[in-house]
């Protein structure tokens, strides 16, 4: 009885095998489609990214140290020329403030003295005792210490008030240029510092004009030797969908940035905008920079192409016979990275083959 199971497992498995091999010889060959070439105008573009400027941007910056007193304005106003922006509340410092009161005392000593010397000269040039020339030194001293004396005072009102008299000159910080106030990066009670040679100063306000913005991006190493001054290029910018503002390119950067292992140059290019959009100065873009364009060329689908092995030469599959193909090497032109051109090797009648079509039964199997 187990002999006659044993064999009987046996002969099912056999049968089993005998079934799965003629189904699988039954199975249909590969049947592989075609494709003809096409004309086709090819584009090849370069995506620069990068952002939107204004092309004048002038940061404003005191004439004195102190803490901000007062802002007039904010972020967005638009200004003119010499319009107030903020105060500023001048804090002397004390040393200073002490030398210019030890100067002034100074000066008040030497003009005492002058007028003494000149009073006493006058009196005796009117006697005739003494030359006229000898009076004259007298009093060009004593006018001279005057004016010192006026002098250290301005200084002294200077490093206590900031300006000399009321109008508060230094005090008043206004706009140099007219524009729409960008930024503001300080508030009331900020300290702030005076512009000089060893210091840049503080910035108090930033002012810009919004009308006349620029495309500041970068592009690789590999691309930067395609592009020319004066090439007409499109903006699409991240904050405005379906929507590209033309620019004209006009700067190219003579030295490159390591950046990433990657050398990058800098391009900028003067945007052209449109009353429909208000363009906000720092909008992320990209630049679609054309550098190469052909009219209605011999093209077929880069997916189409094959690559020897051994020479990595491109070759398509050219249709024979009834599933018959021969192998065809071919010239390459430009590329968009969908199509590309065909400059030998087959002509727009040939069929070439569809080799990386994926079947039926095998989008099923992944499905």
């Amino acid at each position: 009885m187990k002999r006659i199971i044993v064999f009987g497992g046996i002969a099912l498995a056999l049968i089993a095998v005998l079934i799965w091999f003629g189904k699988k010889n039954s199975a249909s060959p590969i049947e592989y489609e075609t494709e003809k070439p096409f004309k086709a105008t090819i584009v090849k573009k370069s995506v620069a990214t990068g952002k939107v400027v204004p092309l004048e941007e002038v940061e404003i910056k005191p004439q004195i140290t102190g803490i901000i007193d007062r802002i007039i304005v904010e972020e967005g106003a638009i200004v003119k020329a010499g319009d107030l922006l903020a105060t500023v509340r001048v804090v002397p410092n004390e040393q200073s403030l002490q030398s210019a009161r030890g100067r002034i005392n100074s000066v008040q000593i030497q003009l005492n003295n002058a007028q003494t010397q000149y009073e006493r000269n006058k009196k005796l040039f009117d006697k005739g005792v003494i030359s006229s020339q000898e009076f004259e030194a007298s009093q060009l001293s004593y006018n001279q210490a005057k004016n010192d004396l006026k002098n250290a005072q301005n200084d002294y009102q200077i490093i206590k008030r900031g300006s000399v008299g009321s109008a508060g000159a230094n005090t008043n910080i206004r706009a140099t240029t007219s524009g729409m106030v960008v930024e503001i990066p300080v508030k009331k009670g900020y300290q702030v510092i005076q512009s000089n040679n060893f210091n840049a100063g503080t910035t108090i306000a930033t002012i810009a004009d919004m009308t006349k913005m620029i495309f500041e991006g970068q592009v690789d190493e590999s691309e930067v030797g395609k592009l020319k001054k004066g090439t007409n290029i499109e903006v699409a910018l991240g904050a405005i969908e379906d929507k590209k503002f033309p620019a004209v390119l006009n700067f190219i950067a003579p030295k490159g940035k390591d950046e990433g292992g990657a050398v990058q140059f800098k391009i900028k290019a003067d945007v052209s905008l449109d009353e429909e959009h208000f363009i906000r100065a720092g909008y992320s873009a990209n630049a679609e920079i054309v550098l190469n364009k052909k009219d209605s060329v011999l093209s077929i689908k880069e997916a189409l192409l094959q690559f020897d092995r051994k020479t990595e030469e491109p070759y398509v599959e050219v249709k024979t016979g009834d599933q018959e193909f021969e192998k065809r090497e071919v010239k390459l032109g430009i590329s968009d990275g969908v199509n590309v051109e065909i400059l030998e090797g087959i002509t727009e009648d040939d069929e070439v083959k569809i080799w990386n079509k994926v079947s039926k039964d095998e989008e099923k199997k992944e499905n």
